[in-house]
C-alpha cells in the first residue's frame, strides 16, 4: 500500500485526483412514473438525469431501480439490498401512486415511506422524496391526506421534498398519455426540470448541501 501511494504521488497530483474521483451513485427507487412507462427508456426523466449528471465533475452515476407497479411496501422490502449492493450517496424515493390508486390506508403508506427514508439515511445517503397526487375522482379527503403524508415525512425526517413531481405537467392533457397518469416522452424533460432545483443542492459537498434541507 505504501509503495502504491508513493507511486501515485510521484506521478503527480493529476493522477491522484483522477484515482480519487470514482463516481458517486444516485439511486432512484420508484414506480412506473420513474420507469419510463410506455415510452423509450432513454426518454424517461431518470435517463435524462443520468445524461445530465454524467457531465458533472466530480462525476455521478444514476442507478434506476424503479419498477412499474411498485408499491411502498415492496419498495421498502427491496431497499435494504439495493443500499447494500449499490452504496448510494443519494437516494430518490418516488413511491405512493400505486398505493393511492388502491386506496391503501394513509398510515400504512406513511410508515412504509418513513422506513425507507430512515434506512437510506442510516446507510449514509441523502434523501429526496418525490410526492404524487391522485386524480380528482378519489375525493378531496383522501387526496389531500395523501399529499400531506409526504410533507409530514419530509418535515419529521428533515429530508428534501418535491411535493408533486408532475406539477406543471399533469395539468395539461397534451403532456399526458391516454391513461391520464403518465407523461408523454416530450414532457419528461419538464419533469426533470421541476425536480432539479430540489435535487441539485444534494449533489454538492456535504457542507454545501447542509444548507438545503
Amino acid at each position: 500500500m505504501r509503495f502504491f501511494l508513493c507511486f501515485l504521488l510521484a506521478m503527480g497530483p493529476g493522477l491522484v485526483q483522477a484515482a480519487s474521483a470514482a463516481p458517486s451513485t444516485l439511486l432512484v427507487v420508484g414506480d412506473s412514473l420513474s420507469a419510463a412507462h410506455n415510452i423509450p427508456e432513454q426518454a424517461g426523466w431518470v435517463a435524462l438525469l443520468g445524461q445530465r449528471l454524467s457531465k458533472m465533475r466530480p462525476p455521478w452515476q444514476v442507478v434506476n431501480a424503479s419498477i412499474s407497479g411498485e408499491t411502498s411496501l415492496s419498495g421498502r422490502a427491496r431497499l435494504p439490498a439495493l443500499l447494500a449492493n449499490r452504496r448510494p450517496a443519494l437516494v430518490v424515493i418516488e413511491l405512493g401512486a400505486n398505493d393511492g390508486l388502491r386506496g391503501l390506508p394513509l398510515p400504512a403508506l406513511k410508515a412504509n415511506l418513513t422506513a425507507m427514508v430512515k434506512a437510506a439515511r442510516g446507510a449514509g445517503a441523502r434523501v429526496l422524496l418525490l410526492g404524487i397526487e391522485l386524480p380528482v375522482n378519489y375525493g378531496p379527503r383522501y387526496r389531500d391526506g395523501l399529499a400531506q403524508v409526504y410533507v409530514q415525512i419530509a418535515q419529521a425526517e428533515h429530508v428534501a421534498l418535491v411535493p408533486f413531481m408532475l406539477d406543471g405537467v399533469a395539468q395539461h392533457l397534451e403532456l399526458m398519455q391516454a391513461d391520464g397518469l403518465h407523461p408523454v416522452a416530450d414532457a419528461e424533460p419538464r419533469v426533470l426540470d421541476h425536480i432539479w432545483p430540489r435535487l441539485q443542492p444534494l449533489l454538492q459537498p456535504a457542507e454545501a448541501a447542509s444548507h438545503h434541507p
